[in-house]
Order: C-alpha cells, then sequence, then structure tokens
C-alpha cells in the first residue's frame, strides 16, 4: 500500500498494490482515509483529461474534508501521476 501524497488534514492518500493487475484494470485512482489506510476507504479517478472523479465515499469523509482532499489531489496530481507509473508502471 504504496502513499501517494503525505498525510494532509489527518487523512492519508495511497495506492492498494493489487489494484492494478489481472481484470482489475481500472483508471488511475487514489484512495483516501483518516489516519491510517483503511479497506473502507474514498477512492477518486484521476481521469486522462485530468478531472478527478469521485468513485465512493466509503470512508464517509465530510464535505469539507473531501473539498479539501480534492483541492490537495489536484494541486498534486503530477506527483500522483508519478508515483502511479512508478509503482505500477505503463500498463
Amino acid at each position: 500500500m504504496p502513499k501517494a501524497l503525505a498525510n494532509y488534514i489527518g487523512l492519508v492518500f495511497f495506492f492498494w498494490s493489487n489494484e492494478f493487475s489481472g481484470e482489475n484494470l481500472e483508471p488511475m485512482h487514489i484512495h483516501i482515509s483518516r489516519g491510517k489506510q483503511e479497506k473502507n476507504s474514498t477512492k477518486i479517478w484521476i481521469k486522462a483529461d485530468g478531472s478527478l472523479e469521485l468513485v465512493n465515499n466509503n470512508s464517509k469523509l465530510s464535505n469539507s474534508e473531501l473539498s479539501s482532499a480534492m483541492e490537495y489531489i489536484k494541486l498534486n496530481k503530477n506527483d500522483i501521476i508519478a508515483k502511479w507509473y512508478s509503482h505500477f508502471g505503463d500498463k
């Protein structure tokens, strides 16, 4: 479970290592949860055009937390993309 970004406002930003293999070829995305990496995390897709899409809010972030997290992801999108390709390659 590599970290994708530094912790921010008590939230952690990470990838699941097993999510980009075999039949499970989802678009590039990042997970968010409070305090530590959790199975029930919020998932955000980073789409090819650079936009973000909330897939689910399983960690039940408040609207304020979600808004701040989305802005943080936007500001650090290039770092996330670089870490994604470093971890998963160009699949």
